[in-house]
Order: C-alpha cells, then sequence, then structure tokens
C-alpha cells in the first residue's frame, strides 16, 4: 500500500518517526530497486537553523521544500553526492524529512553495480552493510539524483513509499549528525532510528 498524501500533511518529528519500517522504491531505466527505512532525521524549517528553511529562507534550490506535502526534495553537497529528503507539512511551511539510510529488499544486485561495479556475489559482509547506510550511499544505490528525482510527486510510480510488514520494533532517538554548525538546533532530539539494526549509519 502506498502511502498517501495525508501521510506526509502531519507534524514533521511525527512523519519522521512513522516512515522508519517503511519501504522507499524506485524505478528506473527497466529497474527496480527499494529498502526499509532505518534511519531518519527532521528538519523543521523557519525555527530550525539546520534546516535549509531555516528563518523563512528561499531560494531556487530549496523551493521544492515549500511545495505540497509527499514530495521529493534532493539536494546535491561537497559537489559529488546526493542526499532525499521527503517534504512535509501543508504547501509554504519548508519542513522535510531526510532519509538517512535503509536495508535492502529488492535489487540488491543492481545496488551492488551502482555503488562498487562487481558483482553482488563478490561483496564482503560489511560491503553489504555500507550499500546504503548512509544518504549519499542510498542515493548512489538506489539511482536517486537531482537531475531525475528532485521535486518528484511521492504519491505516484516512479519514486514513492510504501508500507512495510508490521514487524515490531524500537525507535532509537538522538542528536542530529554533522550539523555542528548550527547552534542551539544540533542537539534538538530528532534523529530516528531502528534500534539494533545494523544498516543504521552511526550506532551508538
Amino acid at each position: 500500500m502506498k502511502l498517501k498524501r495525508e501521510f506526509y500533511n502531519r507534524d514533521t518529528v511525527e512523519v519522521a518517526k512513522d516512515l522508519l519500517g517503511k519501504i522507499l522504491v524506485h524505478s528506473v531505466g527497466g529497474k527496480t530497486t527499494s529498502g526499509k527505512i532505518v534511519e531518519v532525521e527532521a528538519y523543521k524549517g523557519i525555527i530550525d537553523k539546520a534546516a535549509h528553511t531555516y528563518n523563512g529562507r528561499r531560494t531556487e534550490r530549496v523551493e521544492v521544500m515549500y511545495g505540497k506535502p509527499g514530495l521529493s526534495y534532493v539536494f546535491f553537497i561537497y559537489g559529488m553526492h546526493y542526499c532525499m529528503n521527503v517534504v512535509t507539512r501543508e504547501e509554504g511551511i519548508g519542513e522535510a524529512v531526510l532519509i538517512r539510510a535503509l536495508q535492502p529488499v529488492d535489487g540488491i544486485k543492481i545496488m551492488s553495480e551502482r555503488r562498487y561495479k562487481v558483482p553482488f556475489e563478490e561483496l564482503k559482509e560489511k560491503q553489504v552493510i555500507n550499500l546504503t547506510n548512509g544518504p549519499s550511499k542510498l542515493c548512489k544505490a538506489m539511482d536517486i539524483d537531482k537531475r531525475g528525482c528532485n521535486g518528484i510527486d511521492l504519491c505516484e510510480d516512479i519514486l514513492f513509499i510504501k508500507e512495510g510488514h508490521k514487524e515490531p520494533f524500537d525507535i532509537g532517538i538522538s542528536k542530529r549528525i554533522g550539523i555542528d554548525y548550527a547552534g542551539e538546533a544540533k542537539d534538538f532530539p530528532w534523529r530516528f532510528f531502528i534500534e539494533g539494526n545494523k544498516f543504521v549509519s552511526k550506532i551508538r
């Protein structure tokens, strides 16, 4: 069952928590890959110094964050990596959830070719874990980039999120990663992850 727009049109922190265990799917060039969302971070716009839309900032880069809930916001960092976010709240607010890590579900051989340029069978266990255990890693493995995926409606059929298996899990909570520049916002407890999952990017 694909998530409906109403799912995304809620408080960003609640959406972030509820995304855990859901399945991100991308179909492109006749290839489909998917992964279970195991780690996320919430970014709350105008009040959040770590958000690209802090204090109401509006640029061409971030305009999609002000769009309708359920759009994808993909940005480029360090001149080489992409990161995927899910736009939340009603149109005009500018909040989103960063997808930080996935557990591969479908298309793992395709992911291996994209990430390592070698057959999946040749990977060591650590390489398998590293396929999608970070925001830029999962974008590379899932072929998610700004040119093809920024602003896509996640309620449609190319890039979307669907319900996962109803497996119980505990939610871990921590400060977000890599935002030491963000003043008091660096200490907001808005990173959420599935406790004990080996695909989480940074284990406490």
